[in-house]
């Protein structure tokens, strides 16, 4: 690995946010979740959660749309929805859904230099009524169009983007948010020897 190459892998994992995280609750097509994961890593968000209660496990990505972004990420796969949030619970300190609903917040009034996760529901049906009960609030996209709802992968872009936004206003990037012991385990899965970890 050329010195260039090291010195780019420590500047993301550098920038990585520990505090926001993605979770795909049900989603089929594997080049939407593909493409969630290609926005995820390029705004430093580091953990994905994919819950699937009502489809097989995912097995692979596509690989196309995520450039190769599924081995930079960590990745957590469930098929118990409580299981699921009983990790979400210990890392994370609100929980929120998208939701078209009468008491949903919009994005922009989420503050995301708090620690937060994102639900993000299937292509046909959204976010289920079982997910939702479980979370803190739901939150939606301001639209003006008449088909109020975006592609997935979409609908992740623009929350992350909005995300990423606050986050640096607030100076998450410009200090290591990843703790010790994840940053070195990262550091090593990346590709660097030890030597080159201080």
């Amino acid at each position: 690995m050329t010195p260039e190459r090291k010195e780019r892998l420590l500047s993301v994992l550098n920038k990585r946010q520990n505090d926001i995280t993605v979770v795909l609750e049900n989603v089929f097509d594997p080049h939407n979740i593909s493409a969630v994961m290609r926005t995820c890593d390029a705004v430093g968000i580091q953990d994905i959660f994919i819950l699937n209660t009502k489809i097989p496990r995912h097995k692979k990505w596509g690989a196309k749309s995520s450039s190769s972004a599924a081995k930079w990420l960590t990745i957590h796969q469930y098929t118990d929805a409580a299981e699921c949030f009983t990790e979400l619970r210990k890392r994370y300190s609100k929980i929120v859904t998208t939701h078209l609903s009468s008491d949903a917040v919009s994005l922009h009034a989420i503050n995301f230099s708090e620690s937060i996760a994102l639900i993000f529901g299937n292509e046909h049906s959204g976010v289920s009524d079982e997910i939702r009960a479980m979370a803190d609030g739901n939150f939606i996209i301001p639209q003006t169009g008449i088909i109020k709802s975006l592609n997935i992968s979409v609908a992740c872009a623009v929350t992350v983007y909005e995300a990423m936004r606050q986050k640096e206003l607030a100076g998450h990037y410009a200090q290591r948010k990843l703790p010790e012991q994840i940053f070195n385990q990262l550091h090593t899965e990346w590709g660097f020897k030890e030597e080159d970890m201080e």
